[in-house]
């Protein structure tokens, strides 16, 4: 072979290998719970031990407004929704500086209770963003500059209704050319819509349970892809082709709010609620054309409010409101090991490669935990630097913690903190 071709092909393959191994070692967290909804987080080298140093913070940003919004990153770009003074609006950080890059204006925000703002995460899809708002809009933006392309409203486009008043805490699912959500009510729980134009595309009205505050996932069941949510008063799965109901579970414990987002693994749906309502674990079976749901358990060793859950080799990790910290074992539903602390105490959880970390709702305490069946031990805790100064009923920290490309992003209403990882 000519020398110098090569040299000039294995110049192409070390430049191809590079860029193979950088994409594929960017972690972006393009929506809720991460690219896969499920919470968990696989990146090396980050420093997940503070039990003899914890993170810098690298910025702060402080003009995020009131609201609940978990941030969603792609690349070097963070984006986010809050309020200003009952007006909701969407903005872009740059992720090296904390710089504002844009920010949107959306509309007049006004939910009841727990302060006017924002609950749901912006879900990016290429040069689109999606979200919804606390006052029950959903909008398309260009992800460039946030100007709006389109918008709907769920209770005058899709007559919606909410099963209580705290407000859509939904954060949309794009699905190829569909943007799924839950306006909820007499005319379908969940509609499909054309991510391009907002244009509905089916509803499922042979479904009608009022919304809650759930987001939906998406699951390849037996060569069937479908949308998995929970609502009012049950969780169904809902055919991505035309919306038919493939199987729908009614669970008559939920009540008051249905908030977390169900887990699937396997031919099996997880999914859990506060207000003593429990868990639920069910197994789909398709047979012919058709499916069937069978209940496996359903019991109160996690009755989680709204923290989330998160699935680690078979076992569930997450708080539960009568019994603190818990590892459930997923098959069998027996609880493996309960903590209750009165610092690292109720909240959301995410998983990190083989450990949990858990903030506090309360105090703003993050603390690291091994994920294992083994029991509770410590990496280390680390406090917020500071609290926010805007009052609520409670002051409780309800935006979930995000790591994405070797950053750590916290928010407590208005303000919004990055921290380095680095490298452990």
């Amino acid at each position: 072979m000519n020398t110098r071709k090569h040299t000039h092909l294995s110049s192409i393959t070390t430049i191809l290998l590079f860029i193979f191994v950088t994409v594929t070692q960017a972690q972006d967290w393009p929506q809720w719970r991460g690219a896969n909804r499920q919470a968990v987080v696989t990146q090396e080298n980050l420093q997940l031990d503070w039990s003899a140093s914890k993170p810098a913070v690298a910025w702060t940003f402080r003009k995020a407004g009131t609201g609940y919004s978990s941030p969603a990153i792609v690349g070097t770009t963070l984006y986010c929704q809050g309020a200003t003074d009952e007006q909701g609006f969407a903005f872009a950080l740059d992720t090296q500086t904390g710089e504002l890059k844009w920010k949107q204006t959306l509309g007049k925000e006004s939910v009841q209770d727990r302060e006017i703002g924002p609950r749901g995460t912006i879900t990016v899809d290429g040069d689109k963003l999606y979200l919804i708002r606390g006052i029950g809009q959903i909008h398309c933006l260009s992800a460039a500059d946030g100007n709006i392309l389109w918008q709907k409203d769920f209770t005058t486009d899709f007559n919606g209704k909410i099963m209580s008043r705290w407000g859509f805490s939904e954060s949309p699912l794009v699905d190829g050319n569909l943007v799924i959500c839950t306006p909820g009510g007499v005319d379908g729980t969940v509609v499909a819509l054309d991510k391009n134009t907002g244009n509905l595309i089916w509803r499922t009205t042979a479904w009608t349970d009022e919304a809650g505050y759930s987001s939906p996932i998406v699951a390849e069941v037996d060569g069937v892809r479908q949308y998995i949510q929970q609502a009012a008063k049950s969780v169904a799965g809902i055919s991505a082709k035309e919306g038919k109901i493939l199987w729908k579970i009614e669970i008559p414990a939920y009540k008051t709010a249905v908030i977390p987002t169900p887990v699937y693994h396997d031919h099996t749906v997880y999914v859990t609620s506060g207000y003593n309502a429990g868990c639920t674990y069910i197994r789909l079976v398709k047979q012919g054309d058709a499916f069937t749901a069978d209940t496996l358990y359903a019991n109160k060793n996690m009755v989680n409010h709204h923290g989330g859950v998160v699935l680690i080799d078979g076992h569930i990790y997450g708080y539960s409101d009568p019994h603190g910290w818990v590892c459930q074992e997923l098959k069998s539903g027996k609880s493996v090991w309960k903590k209750r602390d009165k610092e690292a105490g109720k909240g959301a959880v995410l998983a990190v490669n083989d450990r949990l970390l858990l903030l506090s709702e309360r105090g703003g305490l993050l603390t690291i935990i091994d994920a294992s069946p083994d029991g509770w031990k410590e990496y280390g805790r680390m406090e917020f630097p500071e609290r926010t100064q805007i009052k609520t009923i409670d002051n409780m920290i309800w935006a979930h913690p995000v790591i994405a490309n070797g950053k750590l992003y916290l928010r407590d209403h208005d303000l919004l903190f990055c921290y380095e990882l680095g490298e452990e």
